[in-house]
């Protein structure tokens, strides 16, 4: 993203920090303002962004239902691929990637690479708990692949790559991202020394580790599942639980058992 910036001639430290760097010098009195108004442009816009959670709104408007009824009852991409399959998660993909590509555009605009941590971080925590939704969401590992995409891709395609082996060895898609984020702050100190010979930059490393410690946090519960071999393994080949899900016995469906599971505890509320 950085480059991107300098390709196009725009200031890759961000326009507010221009303003309150130049005001610092001349008039340090009216500096306060724009750092602020910066700060809250990189927190609120991109959680009010990432509080737009696609799974919840894709299951509502395309299958008339709520993902978050089903599955593991998160309403995440994984998840998603489980009960709607490939067409429901790849809607899921793009709009959950798109409100992170603007969340960390308008960080960078603002405040730099600084300023695309805090905006793409706020963005993740929409996702998780979001505003419209009583705040229960996803658990940001897509909206926390898309910062790291967009902020380091040399991290990302790491990260992506120990992501996907363990998927193809173990199955699980929740390990995969654990591990993802476990490794995340390594992966940010191991570039700053062995790559520049540098000390790793402050904030990405605070990011990172917050961004790891919440993935990890949040799925907690697929931990204690896989402990006790009780977690989902992943396959491409599995027919969606709720969608044209014809059982070829006429007696019922997967869907129809949880559909009911689903009225009797309407009818109990």
């Amino acid at each position: 993203m950085i480059y991107l910036f300098n390709l196009l001639g725009i200031n890759p430290n961000g326009l507010l920090y221009g303003l309150f760097k130049e005001l610092s010098s001349t008039d340090p009195g009216k500096a306060f303002l724009p750092f602020i108004l910066g700060l809250l442009i990189c927190i609120i816009v991109p959680y009010l962004l990432g509080s737009l959670n696609f799974g919840i709104i894709i299951s509502k408007y395309l299958y008339n239902d709520d993902i978050r009824n089903y599955g593991s009852g998160n309403a995440g991409l994984t998840n998603m691929h489980r009960v709607y399959g490939k067409k429901g998660a790849l809607y899921t993909l793009g709009g959950d990637m798109l409100k992170q590509f603007l969340s960390v555009v308008l960080g960078m605009l603002v405040y730099g690479e600084g300023g695309a941590y805090l905006a793409g971080t706020f963005c993740m925590l929409g996702h998780i708990a979001p505003i419209y939704y009583h705040f229960k969401g996803g658990k940001g590992v897509l909206t926390a692949a898309t910062m790291v995409l967009l902020i380091d891709p040399l991290i990302f395609v790491c990260l992506f790559a120990i992501f996907v082996l363990i998927v193809l060895i173990f199955k699980y898609i929740s390990l995969g991202s654990v591990m993802a984020g476990f490794l995340y702050p390594a992966f940010i100190y191991l570039r700053a020394v062995y790559i520049y010979h540098a000390t790793a930059p402050l904030p990405a490393m605070l990011f990172s580790f917050f961004t790891g410690l919440l993935l990890i946090f949040m799925h907690r519960e697929n931990m204690r599942r896989i402990f006790n071999n009780e977690e989902n393994r992943f396959s491409f080949k599995k027919k969606p639980v709720a969608v044209d899900a014809v059982d070829e016995n006429p007696a019922r469906t997967e869907f129809e058992e949880i559909e009911e599971e689903h009225n009797k505890k309407k009818k109990k509320k």
